[in-house]
C-alpha cells in the first residue's frame, strides 16, 4: 500500500519523525508531502528548506520520499496515486480535526486516512512550540533532528 502523510512541518520534529518511522514499517511505500498551507501563518523556513531537512533526516527510510506540494492534500494525493493518507493523532482535540479532515477528504477526494498515534515520549511535541521555543534562544535539541537543529541555530543568528 501507497501512502501520504502531508503536512507543513515547519520545522520538522522527533513527532513527525515517529509517524514516519511508523508508516515505514507499515506501509510498502511513503510519500510525505511538505505542503504550503497559506492558512497558516509564515513559519520559520521555506518549503524548499523543509523538503531538504526532511530528505535529510528520513535517510534511513528507503521507502520514504519528500516531495512539495501546493492546494488540496486530496489532489496531491491523486497526482502521486496514493492509497490513503496517514495523518498523527498526539490528544483529543488533534483527533476531532483529523477526523473532521478525513470526513472531507473522503467527499472531496474519494481518499480515506488511516490515524496513527505518536509514541507517549512524542506526544506533545508541535512544530508551533518548537518555533516558540527557537525563537526565544531556548534548546530545541531534544525536540527536532539534528539538520533541523543546525538550521535553527542559523536562524537565531
Amino acid at each position: 500500500m501507497k501512502v501520504m502523510f502531508p503536512g507543513s512541518f515547519d520545522p520538522a520534529h522527533i513527532g513527525h519523525l515517529d509517524i514516519i518511522s511508523q508508516a515505514s514499517s507499515l506501509f510498502d511505500e511513503v510519500i510525505v508531502a511538505v505542503m504550503h498551507n497559506p492558512e497558516k501563518p509564515s513559519g520559520m523556513f521555506g518549503i524548499t528548506q523543509r523538503v531538504e531537512m526532511l530528505k535529510a533526516a528520513t535517510t534511513e527510510f528507503k521507502n520514504v520520499s519528500i516531495i512539495a506540494a501546493a492546494g488540496l492534500a486530496v489532489d496531491a494525493a491523486k497526482k502521486s496515486k496514493v492509497d490513503c493518507f496517514v495523518k498523527s493523532v498526539r490528544n483529543a482535540a488533534d483527533l476531532d480535526v483529523e477526523v473532521q479532515m478525513a470526513h472531507t477528504n473522503a467527499a472531496v477526494g474519494a481518499i480515506q486516512t488511516i490515524l496513527l498515534i505518536p509514541k507517549p515520549a512524542n506526544a506533545f511535541i508541535s512544530s508551533r512550540y518548537v518555533r516558540d521555543i527557537a525563537t526565544y534562544g531556548g534548546d530545541v535539541s531534544a525536540l527536532v533532528p539534528s539538520v533541523v537543529k543546525i538550521a535553527i541555530a542559523k536562524v537565531q543568528k
